[in-house]
């Protein structure tokens, strides 16, 4: 169902859900009438869910992985009031550049619960506010959907606004995202951030696929990411076998084959596939032993590969970290391309490219201390 937007007072909110309710023929959820006066908006959330919410509002709070995030892209930190427990963790690698510019505000808010969108729906009504965006990605274990948001909406009687995560994989993970932004952007009265954003991101990607485009087939270069994290840190075998960096760049992806989600590959298929460059996730550091890198150190199959003996294994910045950075992931394809490609990004200086990225998406250049997380592994070359 197309997203529909109604402004007025209450009593036209009412109005607008009960025309709603008797022409929305296939929509779930219910909607929302708020308490008090003021302005409200009916929106259509992510999962086709009618939802009155206050137009604009002055508080909000964030569940799921990589919520928060999304409300950072859109400049609307500053209406957060409560956070969940990953947000107020001290750890050395904090892995997201959302929370380099903005933690030591998040840190002091009130708790709404535990990660990976496990509310805790008394702390919430405690706290307060006046919508609540929850998101999570499609096909994991942490995902979330209409009911899910119904249900939390009940239990609280604040508006909840869902909608899936989404990716960078594929059009239609792709499609999710933006769709996502747009919600958030629409509830929040930053429809024009949102749209920018968008823009931005399919900009940089057609410049990347610009430079690469002519590159015939038989001259791509191979490579491999492993180290991914996913839901945690993982080793070498870790991969993404639908990696957009390696998209991007036209590089040819060693792992392609195995769908789109994130997986496991064998190490003896990684042996057989001898890719002419590695890239280590760096989240992988957060292992015993540097996790990763440790296994191409010290593992004798692993040792003979040809980008072990010849020294094409890199370090880029972590693709995950409490849901997908996207604006890491297109840092590191600026890196990736330069890598490979070094004549067709001749004009690029990965540092100061990736500093341009995370001042757009999050206000501030984070790159540094971001990379300084990872003992400043990134966008080079590591010595094993």
């Amino acid at each position: 169902m197309p997203p529909f937007r109604y402004r007025g007072g209450l009593a036209a909110a009412v109005l607008a859900a009960l025309v709603l309710a008797m022409l929305a023929a296939g929509c779930t959820g219910t909607g929302t009438v708020l308490d008090g006066a003021g302005e409200t908006v009916t929106i259509t959330d992510g999962f086709g869910r009618s939802v009155a919410v206050p137009a604009p509002p002055e508080s909000v709070v964030c569940s799921g992985s990589g919520c928060l995030r999304y409300l950072v892209y859109l400049q609307s930190q500053d209406l957060v009031i409560g956070v969940d427990d990953q947000e107020k963790k001290d750890q050395p690698m904090e892995g997201r550049p959302y929370a380099l510019a903005y933690g030591a505000q998040f840190k002091d808010l009130p708790l709404i619960g535990e990660f990976r969108g496990k509310d805790d729906p008394e702390k919430i009504l405690g706290i307060g506010p006046q919508i609540i965006f929850k998101t999570g990605s499609t096909g994991t274990a942490y995902s979330t959907s209409g009911p899910e948001a119904d249900k939390l909406q009940e239990r609280t009687g604040i508006p909840v606004v869902a909608f899936p995560y989404g990716s960078l994989r594929n059009d239609a993970e792709k499609a999710e995202m933006y769709a996502g932004l747009r919600t958030m952007g629409e509830v929040l009265e930053k429809e024009d951030r949102a749209e920018e954003v968008i823009a931005y991101i399919e900009a940089t990607i057609a410049d990347l696929e610009a430079r690469t485009a002519d590159i015939p087939k038989s001259e791509r270069k191979t490579a491999y990411i492993g180290g991914v994290s996913s839901a945690g840190a993982h080793g070498i075998i870790s991969t993404e076998p639908a990696y957009p960096p390696f998209l991007w760049v036209n590089a040819k992806n060693a792992a392609t084959g195995l769908g789109v989600a994130h997986a496991d590959v064998a190490k003896e298929a990684l042996v057989d596939w001898d890719p002419g460059y590695i890239f280590v996730d760096l989240g992988t550091t957060q292992l015993e032993n540097d996790g990763a890198i440790g296994e191409l150190k010290s593992d004798p199959a692993l040792q003979g590969l040809s980008a072990a003996k010849e020294g094409r294994v890199y370090g880029v910045l972590p693709y995950n970290f409490y849901s997908v950075n996207y604006e890491t992931i297109l840092a590191d394809a600026y890196f990736i391309g330069k890598t490979l490609y070094p004549d067709r990004f001749a004009d690029i200086d990965p540092e100061e490219k990736a500093d341009e990225i995370y001042t757009f998406f999050v206000g501030k250049p984070v790159f540094g201390d971001h990379n300084n997380e990872y003992r400043n592994l990134g966008f080079k070359e590591i010595t094993l």
